[in-house]
Protein backbone atom coordinates (compact mmCIF):
# COMPACT_ATOMS: atom_id res chain seq x y z
CA UNK A 1 0.00 0.00 0.00
CA UNK A 2 1.43 3.47 -1.09
CA UNK A 3 0.20 6.53 1.06
CA UNK A 4 0.55 10.34 -0.12
CA UNK A 5 -0.82 13.51 1.14
CA UNK A 6 -1.57 15.56 -1.89
CA UNK A 7 -1.60 19.39 -1.90
CA UNK A 8 -4.72 19.78 0.21
CA UNK A 9 -3.70 17.78 2.90
CA UNK A 10 -5.61 14.91 1.46
CA UNK A 11 -4.49 11.28 1.90
CA UNK A 12 -4.35 9.62 -1.13
CA UNK A 13 -4.03 5.59 -1.16
CA UNK A 14 -2.56 3.03 -4.10
CA UNK A 15 -2.08 -0.59 -4.16
CA UNK A 16 0.93 0.13 -5.72
CA UNK A 17 3.14 2.48 -8.37
CA UNK A 18 0.86 4.00 -10.94
CA UNK A 19 0.20 2.05 -13.62
CA UNK A 20 -2.80 3.79 -15.23
CA UNK A 21 -2.87 7.14 -15.18
CA UNK A 22 -5.13 10.12 -16.22
CA UNK A 23 -4.28 13.58 -16.25
CA UNK A 24 -6.42 16.53 -15.93
CA UNK A 25 -3.76 19.35 -15.90
CA UNK A 26 -1.16 20.30 -18.76
CA UNK A 27 1.31 20.60 -16.90
CA UNK A 28 1.36 17.51 -15.12
CA UNK A 29 1.11 15.73 -18.44
CA UNK A 30 4.52 17.25 -19.72
CA UNK A 31 5.46 16.25 -16.28
CA UNK A 32 4.44 12.64 -16.25
CA UNK A 33 6.01 12.10 -20.22
CA UNK A 34 9.47 13.60 -18.99
CA UNK A 35 9.47 11.27 -15.66
CA UNK A 36 8.95 8.32 -18.38
CA UNK A 37 5.17 7.18 -18.09
CA UNK A 38 4.46 7.10 -21.90
CA UNK A 39 2.84 3.61 -21.20
CA UNK A 40 0.80 4.79 -17.87
CA UNK A 41 -0.88 7.32 -19.29
CA UNK A 42 -4.00 6.42 -20.94
CA UNK A 43 -6.04 9.78 -20.80
CA UNK A 44 -5.23 13.50 -21.30
CA UNK A 45 -7.26 16.55 -21.53
CA UNK A 46 -7.73 18.41 -25.17
CA UNK A 47 -5.61 21.11 -24.04
CA UNK A 48 -2.09 18.79 -22.95
CA UNK A 49 -0.41 19.79 -26.17
CA UNK A 50 2.91 18.84 -24.68
CA UNK A 51 3.92 16.23 -25.75
CA UNK A 52 2.26 16.73 -29.15
CA UNK A 53 2.00 13.07 -30.35
CA UNK A 54 -0.14 12.11 -27.20
CA UNK A 55 -2.96 13.87 -28.24
CA UNK A 56 -3.33 10.95 -30.96
CA UNK A 57 -2.11 8.30 -28.97
CA UNK A 58 -3.84 8.88 -25.98
CA UNK A 59 -7.70 8.99 -24.78
CA UNK A 60 -8.88 12.51 -25.06
CA UNK A 61 -11.04 12.79 -22.02
CA UNK A 62 -12.27 16.50 -22.22
CA UNK A 63 -11.14 20.02 -21.72
CA UNK A 64 -9.95 20.82 -17.89
CA UNK A 65 -13.06 22.54 -16.65
CA UNK A 66 -15.47 20.52 -18.90
CA UNK A 67 -13.96 16.98 -17.99
CA UNK A 68 -15.84 13.30 -19.72
CA UNK A 69 -16.62 11.50 -16.04
CA UNK A 70 -17.92 8.79 -17.72
CA UNK A 71 -15.03 8.28 -20.05
CA UNK A 72 -12.68 8.74 -17.22
CA UNK A 73 -14.73 6.16 -15.41
CA UNK A 74 -14.57 3.54 -18.29
CA UNK A 75 -10.62 3.80 -18.51
CA UNK A 76 -10.84 2.77 -14.68
CA UNK A 77 -7.48 4.73 -14.03
CA UNK A 78 -5.94 4.00 -10.66
CA UNK A 79 -4.44 7.52 -10.27
CA UNK A 80 -6.12 10.30 -11.41
CA UNK A 81 -4.07 14.00 -11.61
CA UNK A 82 -5.81 17.23 -10.70
CA UNK A 83 -5.32 20.78 -9.79
CA UNK A 84 -7.14 22.72 -7.49
CA UNK A 85 -7.49 25.74 -9.74
CA UNK A 86 -7.36 24.25 -13.29
CA UNK A 87 -10.25 21.54 -12.28
CA UNK A 88 -14.08 22.33 -11.13
CA UNK A 89 -14.09 20.87 -7.52
CA UNK A 90 -17.68 18.98 -8.09
CA UNK A 91 -15.94 16.91 -10.81
CA UNK A 92 -12.95 16.26 -8.81
CA UNK A 93 -14.83 14.75 -5.82
CA UNK A 94 -17.27 12.89 -8.03
CA UNK A 95 -14.35 10.86 -9.49
CA UNK A 96 -12.44 10.97 -5.42
CA UNK A 97 -15.28 8.94 -4.50
CA UNK A 98 -14.52 6.20 -7.00
CA UNK A 99 -10.59 6.44 -7.75
CA UNK A 100 -7.23 8.14 -6.03
CA UNK A 101 -7.16 10.97 -6.74
CA UNK A 102 -4.04 13.32 -6.35
CA UNK A 103 -4.82 17.30 -6.31
CA UNK A 104 -1.97 20.31 -6.49
CA UNK A 105 -2.20 23.15 -5.52
CA UNK A 106 1.32 25.14 -6.55
CA UNK A 107 1.92 28.84 -5.46
CA UNK A 108 5.56 29.01 -5.74
CA UNK A 109 8.96 27.09 -7.06
CA UNK A 110 9.07 25.02 -3.21
CA UNK A 111 5.37 23.53 -3.94
CA UNK A 112 6.50 22.57 -7.58
CA UNK A 113 9.02 20.85 -6.62
CA UNK A 114 7.43 18.84 -3.69
CA UNK A 115 4.77 17.91 -6.03
CA UNK A 116 7.26 16.31 -8.91
CA UNK A 117 8.68 14.91 -5.78
CA UNK A 118 6.00 13.21 -4.74
CA UNK A 119 4.15 12.03 -7.74
CA UNK A 120 7.55 10.63 -9.12
CA UNK A 121 7.08 8.67 -5.88
CA UNK A 122 4.09 7.19 -6.65
CA UNK A 123 4.01 6.54 -9.86
CA UNK A 124 7.43 4.32 -9.12
CA UNK A 125 9.59 7.16 -10.89
CA UNK A 126 11.53 8.28 -7.29
CA UNK A 127 14.80 8.56 -9.39
CA UNK A 128 13.94 10.33 -12.38
CA UNK A 129 11.72 12.76 -10.27
CA UNK A 130 14.79 13.68 -7.99
CA UNK A 131 17.07 14.43 -11.29
CA UNK A 132 14.83 16.64 -13.09
CA UNK A 133 14.18 18.61 -9.46
CA UNK A 134 17.92 18.80 -9.39
CA UNK A 135 18.59 20.05 -12.67
CA UNK A 136 15.54 22.67 -11.96
CA UNK A 137 17.31 23.61 -8.89
CA UNK A 138 20.65 24.04 -10.65
CA UNK A 139 19.22 26.01 -13.81
CA UNK A 140 17.28 28.31 -10.94
CA UNK A 141 20.29 28.97 -9.58
CA UNK A 142 22.09 30.18 -12.63
CA UNK A 143 19.32 32.34 -13.13
CA UNK A 144 20.17 35.00 -10.17
CA UNK A 145 23.04 36.76 -11.86
CA UNK A 146 20.72 37.82 -14.75
CA UNK A 147 18.41 39.25 -12.65
CA UNK A 148 17.13 42.58 -13.82
CA UNK A 149 19.76 45.02 -12.64
CA UNK A 150 17.40 47.29 -11.36
CA UNK A 151 13.85 46.43 -9.15
CA UNK A 152 11.37 47.32 -11.99
CA UNK A 153 8.10 47.23 -12.03
CA UNK A 154 6.04 44.98 -13.96
CA UNK A 155 2.42 44.33 -14.59
CA UNK A 156 1.29 41.07 -16.36
CA UNK A 157 -1.70 40.10 -17.94
CA UNK A 158 -3.42 37.07 -18.29
CA UNK A 159 -6.61 38.29 -20.07
CA UNK A 160 -8.74 40.89 -21.65
CA UNK A 161 -12.39 41.53 -21.63
CA UNK A 162 -11.72 42.08 -18.18
CA UNK A 163 -8.40 42.69 -18.27
CA UNK A 164 -6.66 40.41 -15.47
CA UNK A 165 -3.83 40.00 -13.94
CA UNK A 166 -1.94 38.41 -10.85
CA UNK A 167 -1.82 39.14 -7.32
CA UNK A 168 0.77 37.48 -4.42
CA UNK A 169 -0.35 34.11 -3.70
CA UNK A 170 0.28 32.90 -7.54
CA UNK A 171 2.99 30.83 -9.23
CA UNK A 172 3.51 33.72 -11.94
CA UNK A 173 4.52 35.99 -9.11
CA UNK A 174 7.18 33.81 -7.73
CA UNK A 175 8.57 33.41 -11.35
CA UNK A 176 8.76 37.63 -11.82
CA UNK A 177 9.97 37.09 -8.32
CA UNK A 178 13.01 35.16 -9.41
CA UNK A 179 13.60 37.34 -12.36
CA UNK A 180 14.29 40.26 -10.07
CA UNK A 181 11.06 41.94 -10.82
CA UNK A 182 8.40 43.49 -8.48
CA UNK A 183 4.57 42.89 -9.56
CA UNK A 184 2.83 46.02 -9.43
CA UNK A 185 -0.44 43.92 -8.08
CA UNK A 186 1.79 42.39 -4.97
CA UNK A 187 -0.77 43.86 -2.68
CA UNK A 188 -3.64 41.52 -4.16
CA UNK A 189 -4.17 37.72 -4.18
CA UNK A 190 -5.02 35.01 -6.77
CA UNK A 191 -6.40 36.69 -9.69
CA UNK A 192 -7.59 40.36 -9.72
CA UNK A 193 -9.30 42.03 -12.12
CA UNK A 194 -7.90 45.89 -13.35
CA UNK A 195 -9.27 48.75 -15.82
CA UNK A 196 -7.72 50.44 -18.14
CA UNK A 197 -7.43 53.36 -15.89
CA UNK A 198 -6.00 51.40 -13.06
CA UNK A 199 -3.22 50.36 -15.40
CA UNK A 200 -2.45 53.74 -16.42
CA UNK A 201 -2.17 55.29 -12.96
CA UNK A 202 -0.27 52.20 -11.88
CA UNK A 203 2.64 53.28 -14.90
CA UNK A 204 4.77 50.61 -14.76
CA UNK A 205 7.99 49.85 -15.91
CA UNK A 206 6.88 47.15 -17.69
CA UNK A 207 3.78 45.39 -18.76
CA UNK A 208 3.80 41.26 -19.54
CA UNK A 209 1.45 40.31 -21.86
CA UNK A 210 0.80 36.45 -21.99
CA UNK A 211 0.33 34.48 -24.75
CA UNK A 212 -1.84 31.76 -22.63
CA UNK A 213 -4.59 31.99 -21.14
CA UNK A 214 -5.69 34.92 -23.59
CA UNK A 215 -3.58 34.89 -26.57
CA UNK A 216 -1.87 38.00 -26.63
CA UNK A 217 -0.03 39.28 -29.83
CA UNK A 218 1.98 41.53 -31.30
CA UNK A 219 -1.65 43.20 -32.46
CA UNK A 220 -2.34 44.41 -28.82
CA UNK A 221 1.32 45.81 -28.25
CA UNK A 222 -0.16 49.31 -30.25
CA UNK A 223 -3.08 49.08 -27.98
CA UNK A 224 -1.54 49.41 -24.67
CA UNK A 225 0.99 51.44 -26.20
CA UNK A 226 -1.33 54.00 -26.31
CA UNK A 227 -2.37 53.56 -22.57
CA UNK A 228 1.24 53.15 -21.11
CA UNK A 229 3.52 54.99 -23.45
CA UNK A 230 5.89 55.05 -21.11
CA UNK A 231 5.99 51.24 -20.63
CA UNK A 232 8.40 48.79 -21.61
CA UNK A 233 5.88 46.08 -23.57
CA UNK A 234 6.84 42.88 -24.19
CA UNK A 235 4.53 39.76 -25.54
CA UNK A 236 5.99 36.46 -23.16
CA UNK A 237 5.42 32.56 -23.20
CA UNK A 238 2.68 31.97 -20.77
CA UNK A 239 4.05 28.46 -20.62
CA UNK A 240 7.16 29.46 -18.94
CA UNK A 241 5.77 31.62 -16.41
CA UNK A 242 2.58 29.64 -15.28
CA UNK A 243 3.56 25.31 -15.92
CA UNK A 244 5.05 24.36 -12.88
CA UNK A 245 6.08 20.91 -14.38
CA UNK A 246 8.98 19.34 -16.20
CA UNK A 247 8.51 23.11 -18.04
CA UNK A 248 10.15 24.56 -15.43
CA UNK A 249 13.60 22.76 -16.72
CA UNK A 250 13.30 25.50 -19.61
CA UNK A 251 11.85 28.19 -17.72
CA UNK A 252 14.95 29.69 -16.74
CA UNK A 253 17.24 30.32 -20.22
CA UNK A 254 13.98 32.08 -21.16
CA UNK A 255 13.88 34.22 -18.79
CA UNK A 256 17.59 34.89 -18.98
CA UNK A 257 16.76 36.13 -22.76
CA UNK A 258 13.58 37.89 -21.10
CA UNK A 259 15.78 39.74 -19.10
CA UNK A 260 18.87 40.65 -21.37
CA UNK A 261 15.90 41.98 -23.25
CA UNK A 262 14.89 44.40 -20.67
CA UNK A 263 18.19 45.02 -19.24
CA UNK A 264 19.11 46.22 -22.90
CA UNK A 265 16.27 48.78 -22.88
CA UNK A 266 17.16 50.18 -19.28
Amino acid sequence: MIKSQDQLNRMVFLNEPAKKIVSLVPSKTELLYDLGLGTEVTGITKFCVHPEHWKSGKNIIGGTKNINIEKIKSLKPDLIIANKEENEQEQILELANEFPVWISDVRNLKDATLMIEELGRICGKHEMAQSIIHSINENFASLQQHKSTKKQSVLYLIWKNPYISIGNDTFIHDMLTKCGLSNCLANEIRYPEITAQQMSDLKPDLLFISSEPYPFSHEHIKEFKSLLPESDIHIVEGEMFSWYGSRLLKAPVYFKTILKEINSHS
